[in-house]
């Protein structure tokens, strides 16, 4: 499973088993902001949202962009991987 860049929709995707998951942005600046993370109801629970998550994370920070989290989601895994945090002092 590989997560793709989606930039013509701003977003990051996976296929999964029952669909399609989804790391959802929006570009401000020289920040994405992550506003959308959504699982297949069939496929929560098995580390699919954490999986697209890392991957886009890893993008955004590659790529040059500070990292915003908006969405619950985002913000509790940049809660658990603080190396993800552009707002540590």
């Amino acid at each position: 499973m590989t997560v793709t860049h989606n930039a013509a929709q701003n977003r990051y995707e996976l296929q999964v088993d029952h669909g399609l998951a989804i790391a959802v942005y929006r570009q401000q600046g020289d920040a994405r902001i992550f506003t959308h993370t959504e699982v297949p109801p069939e496929d929560e629970g098995k580390g699919i949202g954490a999986r697209i998550v890392k991957a886009a994370l890893e993008d955004t920070r590659k790529q040059g962009f500070k990292i915003v989290p908006a969405c619950s989601f985002v913000v509790a895994y940049v809660r658990r991987h603080p190396e993800f945090d552009d707002n540590r002092s």
